[in-house]
């Protein structure tokens, strides 16, 4: 495989992004599903989606273990469902997807979904699982970075997005690989297949092509981020939570993105995938022209910090240096499993039992948001 050489960042011809606005709401747990739904109507949910489509919940499953910031919350899940019946969009269903690292159907139970689904009558889509979903070759309208490079062949991508509203469900935390991952990053599972590892040498431009197809297929986009407890630290699974009481909100999901950096302490314009994003047009990656309702964020900066989890060394290796170049060997072959086979290793069988589930029960016993997950029933229970 030749490797990809990404075009440059040029504004989009014709695109013309309205004024980027951020819902800021700090919550409690005695408050946040009131405070959803707030922060959607600040930032304009009504206005943004297309009340005669159906609309997709994407929720964020980083890690199937419940650890505290690395996945769609809750009550983010039951009060952005809320927010959008109270809006008027009736019509909803859930798609789940899988990662090399993630069991989908796992990581539904665990963190507390399925009881909220059957409670509100959302049905789930599986967007690996035959029947639910059909990918089909799509054609971007809209001049890529990389991703026609990267699949030559064709990209691929469900059938199902085609014609309906989308609402992220992502939460406030670091990247090992991006520095921040938000709503721009919560597309990458559910549109891209389980082959989507091809693009991790080139994340940042895969995510700009991605929000700019879509733009294309869906007839508003929406996002709600859990900024509860918030991931510091090697994300988006092994990570030092930091209760940090916020919930965001926006159609803009450059935007959100950028507003959650700053807030985190980083300059979202150094972070390549806004950055690109604001130059393409796909959003306001610059938090001086973002209007900010709801909490003033002036002054906010809670100095996180990526660092590294040692894991992310070899990705770094076999993604970001020379040895990129072998990508084909390495991942297109079946020695791939190899390295899925290590990375469950590492996370279910070291992290896990080793290190984070004392974190997570820690969190339970400790942390008010902690005592309010507890109070959600897990699946199976009536």
């Amino acid at each position: 495989m030749k490797l990809p050489e990404p075009k440059t960042p040029t504004k989009i011809s014709g695109l013309n992004p309205a004024g980027a606005k951020v819902a800021v709401v700090r919550t409690s747990p005695a408050t946040i599903l009131d405070d959803i739904q707030r922060a959607m109507e600040l930032a304009g949910v009504s206005s943004s989606l297309d009340p005669t489509a159906p609309t997709i919940l994407k929720d964020n499953i980083s890690w199937h273990f419940p650890f505290p910031g690395a996945n769609t919350t809750p009550w983010q899940l039951e009060g952005t469902i809320l927010g959008l019946q109270r809006a008027g969009f009736k019509d909803l269903v859930c798609v789940q997807n899988k990662t090399v690292v993630t069991d989908a159907f796992k990581g539904e139970d665990l963190n507390k979904y399925v009881p909220l689904f059957e409670k509100y009558g959302i049905p789930v889509k599986f967007n690996f699982k035959e029947g639910d979903v059909t990918w089909v070759e799509y054609k971007p309208k809209t001049p890529l970075l990389v991703l026609d490079q990267i699949y030559p062949e064709g990209i691929r991508i469900p059938d199902l997005f085609f014609g309906k509203n989308i609402v992220h469900l992502p939460t406030v935390k670091c990247h090992i690989y991006t520095t921040t991952t938000g709503a721009m990053k919560n597309a990458f599972g559910g549109l891209l297949n389980t082959h989507r590892h091809y693009t991790h040498s080139w994340i940042h431009e895969t995510l700009v092509d991605l929000l700019a197809i879509q733009r294309e297929i869906h007839t508003g986009i929406f996002a709600v981020m859990d900024g509860t407890t918030a991931g510091n630290g090697p994300g988006p699974r092994t990570m030092y939570p930091e209760e940090k009481n916020v919930i965001l909100a926006s159609a803009d999901q450059v935007a959100i993105d950028a507003v959650a950096a700053k807030m985190m302490g980083f300059d979202p314009l150094s972070i390549r995938y806004i950055n690109y994003a604001h130059q393409r047009g796909l959003g306001c990656g610059d938090v001086r022209e973002i209007r900010v309702v709801g909490e003033d964020i002036s002054t906010v900066n809670w100095k996180f910090s990526v660092g590294d989890n040692g894991a992310s060394m070899i990705g770094d290796l076999l993604w970001f240096s020379p040895l990129k170049r072998f990508q084909s060997l390495f991942f297109r072959t079946p020695l791939v499993h190899f390295f899925i086979l290590g990375s469950e290793a590492y996370h279910d069988y070291y992290r896990w039992p080793f290190r984070d589930k004392r974190v997570f029960k820690k969190w339970l016993r400790k942390s008010p948001w902690g005592e309010l997950f507890r109070s959600y029933p897990p699946a199976g229970t009536d």
